[in-house]
């Protein structure tokens, strides 16, 4: 049964209720559901319905496509003179021995690590210290450029780069633009949390509020560039904060349509000062994905990462309106698993990754950054492994 069919049968349900067939038909339309609709779809919606409606709008604007791409990142350091509650992965200053801190020459080393492969992207991000200002930043940026060009700079987040500009004392617009001139060449969407100051001071009190996150964005696209954008959901957050969010990010779009793919962030609990709040479901977790697509509906994507939710639910998300679930990564991030990631080693290769997206019936597209298409694999075959002589046997508990 094709998305139109299925969302032709979801309006003929003579069960469904009133409300939720107003929206399902705004879908249908191409009409913007309103602020209030959000939270009614997070508050009464089933998964089927919102799967239904999520897919549909998936199809019409990417068809089977599902994008990935070849890429690493580099994080220069996990130590942070910021104190984020829901955070696994920094370790604060007093903690220094259990972090790292990267030099230059150590960065442009996993940099050059990857001169002989078909890598398209460098994601850059980690934590905030005053040794890692924006000079460095910019001569790390221009030496990754000087050494391979092609390399596309994915790097660092409004977080990071309000504490940069503020130490160089130069203002959002000076500082983007410099970066640009720089090498940079497009952002990531990290540090957005929830924009909402009644949990953002909760769990994230010292860093950038969102208007400055939504500012930093803002100058950025005036410069012609590209963003990402994201939610940490899951946690101490209500239904409507989360529709706050969205709202946040569409509005902006609205004004730049700078942003190129939201992704939701699953909250971890493993080994931060949240340990205590439960995790969203696997229901829930494609709910968010599926009630993001239908809310976003100027933004091109919505990823899922593959790292961060495992790669069953990755593929799970598929049919709830994500057409993209990140790229290779090759073991480069901590940033999931010291979180409690479902994949402590996050590396899947070209070939891992075209099976997977095949294996639920979709189209596996490698793209760049920019989404401009790289190779599609669509009627690529792999040459199968050998089979191994002896095979583990599953442990029931």
């Amino acid at each position: 049964m094709n998305a139109d069919h299925q969302l032709a049968v979801l309006l003929q349900d003579a069960h469904l209720e009133a409300p939720l067939k107003q929206i399902a038909q705004k879908v249908q339309n191409g009409e913007r559901i309103s602020f209030e609709e959000g939270v009614l779809l997070y508050e009464k919606a089933d998964l089927s319905y919102l799967g239904v409606l999520a897919n549909y709008i998936r199809t019409k604007k990417h068809g089977n496509v599902t994008y990935f791409n070849r890429n690493f990142h580099i994080e220069p350091t996990n130590l942070c003179v910021y104190d984020c509650k829901f955070c696994s992965y920094s370790r604060l200053i007093k903690e220094r021995a259990e972090g790292w801190e990267y030099t230059m020459e150590e960065m442009m080393a996993i940099v050059k690590s990857y001169d002989e492969q078909p890598v398209t992207e460098v994601h850059i991000v980690g934590g905030v210290l005053p040794q890692y200002d924006m000079k460095f930043y910019m001569d790390f940026f221009t030496a990754i450029k000087k050494h391979r060009p092609d390399l596309h700079v994915k790097a660092l987040t409004p977080v990071e780069y309000h504490y940069i500009f503020k130490k160089a004392k130069v203002d959002y617009a000076t500082g983007m633009r410099m970066m640009k001139e720089a090498g940079l060449e497009s952002m990531p969407g990290g540090g957005a949390e929830i924009f909402h100051p009644e949990i953002r001071e909760q769990i994230a009190k010292d860093k950038c509020d969102a208007e400055q996150w939504l500012q930093i964005h803002e100058e950025w696209h005036k410069l012609g560039m590209r963003s990402n954008a994201t939610m940490l959901y899951g946690h101490i957050e209500q239904y409507w904060h989360r529709v706050d969010h969205l709202e946040k990010l569409r509005a902006l779009q609205d004004k730049t349509g700078g942003f190129q793919t939201f992704i939701p962030l699953k909250f971890r609990n493993q080994d931060n000062q949240m340990s205590h709040v439960a995790e969203s479901t696997v229901v829930e977790d494609l709910r968010n994905y599926a009630i993001s697509r239908i809310y976003l509906d100027n933004f091109d994507h919505i990823k899922s990462y593959w790292a961060m939710i495992g790669r069953n639910t990755a593929q799970l998300s598929l049919n709830f309106g994500v057409d993209d679930i990140d790229g290779t990564l090759d073991d480069t991030t901590k940033i999931y698993s010291m979180a409690g990631a479902e994949e402590q080693n996050p590396a899947m290769s070209t070939k891992d990754l075209v099976k997977l997206i095949k294996a639920v019936g979709k189209k596996p597209v490698e793209r760049d950054t920019l989404y401009n298409i790289i190779n599609d694999f669509e009627n690529v075959d792999f040459p199968e492994d050998e089979k191994p002589k002896y095979y583990a046997l599953p442990v029931i508990n």
